[in-house]
């Protein structure tokens, strides 16, 4: 199975992160977590991002909050897919990472999730990875099925004490 990159810009998006990781991990997919920084180790993120596909990744989610160069610097340097997280701060409440992470140039996408949507990243590696992966498929039905059980309980829950 390939592995799914999670990469941040700085250890304080850790919180955000670890959603990914947790929904990586809970659907059985290994994962490798490093701390890059587009602005800081432009060199080192250069060069994970070059060898992803050689290292055994399918898929990249970036994490970054402000500027939020880091899954665009990294989709610059690979043709896996990536997965960009805008991480709210304390600067526009993560309106301009969002807006830094979705407006890609033509030619080098990032797909991008809502701000501090660290589950929905991993979800969105873990169906690109189930497309050659009947096991993951299985296991994405599986939890689709139980979300959708979940909300018809709460749905005959609510009927039953409030229609007549």
């Amino acid at each position: 199975m390939k592995k799914v990159a999670v990469i941040m810009g700085s250890d304080s998006d850790l919180p955000v992160v670890e959603k990914a990781i947790t929904t990586l991990k809970e659907y059985e997919v290994p994962v490798e977590v490093h701390v890059y920084s587009a602005h800081r180790t432009p060199e080192q993120a250069r060069e994970f991002a070059i060898n992803a596909r050689k290292n055994g990744f399918g898929a990249i989610i970036c994490a970054a909050g402000k500027a939020a160069h880091l899954a665009g610097a990294f989709a610059a340097n690979t043709t896996l897919p990536v997965i960009g997280i805008p991480v709210k701060s304390s600067t526009l409440d993560g309106l301009d990472a969002l807006l830094s992470t979705v407006q890609m140039p033509a030619g080098i996408p990032v797909a991008t999730v809502a701000i501090d949507g660290a589950a929905n990243a991993a979800l969105i590696a873990i169906e690109i990875l189930s497309v050659t992966d009947d096991t993951l498929a299985d296991r994405l039905q599986a939890a689709r099925a139980k979300a959708t059980a979940t909300v018809l309980e709460k749905d005959s829950a609510v009927a039953a004490k409030y229609n007549s």
